[in-house]
């Protein structure tokens, strides 16, 4: 900054920095117009030549953070100050900062390692972070995700990159599995043909047959599985006819489903004129 300034009258300060401090202004308000601008222009036409989403909101967002960046630059030359002359202080300054937004940084990091390893996309359903939701934005601090209730969730990269991410649009093609337990008295071999028969009333639109596996035995129930094959954008309304055909099955067959069984114990003097017993899940007095 040019010392002899300071010799003027006050009249002549506000009248040399009145004007820069006005153009300074009205510079980083262009600067902000033009950023917001150029970056949407950038994303939209990225996007319209079918090109990623996830790197098209990316670049859009480096384009804008760079004329910003530029522009408070510019800004200090006005005034004279020369920022080469600050690069010890800014080095120092760095450091300092570093240290401070060390968490900060992690997350930025994580985003970017996230860009370029690509585990999901814009638009795929996630469980990341300990969050699930379909991914509205992948930004250079935080992930954004959106919940089937509408919900926005905002998610520390570090938190994605540091645990396990699950996700659901990976594949064309998922697999429904109901687990049915069927009461142990009931016939195995009727139970398969019904949930067989459950398991070919659901349409697959993949070519695939459902089928139905044994997957063990409990106290008083045989548990199978019924597997389906749908396609990922038609998983939960797979699900839902794939129930309603096992209980239409079940229900026609006559075979019945295992009930919980609770046993009750009554210490202490037996009192006259009364008996407890478990029948099932209900206890009957007499």
């Amino acid at each position: 900054m040019n010392s002899d300034l300071w010799g003027l009258p006050v009249v002549s300060l506000v009248a040399v920095y009145g004007l820069r401090v006005v153009g300074v202004l009205l510079a980083l308000w262009a600067s902000l117009k033009a950023s917001n601008w150029l970056s949407h222009k950038l994303s939209r036409a990225l996007l319209q030549r079918k090109f990623d989403e996830t790197l098209s909101l990316f670049f859009g967002n480096i384009t804008r953070w760079s004329i910003l960046t530029a522009a408070v630059l510019a800004c200090l030359s006005i005034f004279g100050i020369e920022t080469t002359s600050f690069a010890a202080i800014i080095g120092a300054a760095g450091l300092a900062i570093g240290l401070a937004f060390q968490g900060t940084l992690s997350n930025f990091a994580s985003g970017v390692m996230l860009l370029v390893f690509r585990p999901f996309k814009v638009g795929d359903y996630v469980v990341a972070g300990g969050k699930e939701g379909s991914v509205g934005e992948i930004g250079l601090f935080v992930t954004l995700l959106d919940t089937l209730d509408n919900r926005r969730i905002c998610v520390a990269n570090t938190a994605i990159l540091g645990g396990p991410i699950e996700n659901f649009s990976a594949h064309p093609t998922r697999r429904v599995d109901i687990d049915v337990k069927i009461d142990r008295n009931e016939d195995i071999d009727a139970s398969r043909t019904a949930l067989e028969a459950a398991a070919r009333d659901v349409a697959s639109q993949d070519g695939r047959r459902g089928e139905v596996f044994l997957k063990g035995l409990g106290m008083g129930y045989v548990e199978w599985q019924v597997r389906v094959w749908t396609p990922a954008q038609a998983y939960w309304d797979v699900w839902q006819a794939t129930v309603r055909a096992v209980a239409y099955q079940l229900g026609r067959s006559k075979i019945s489903l295992s009930m919980p069984v609770m046993n009750l114990s009554v210490s202490g003097p037996a009192q006259p004129g009364w008996e407890l017993q478990q029948t099932g899940t209900r206890p009957a007095v007499r």
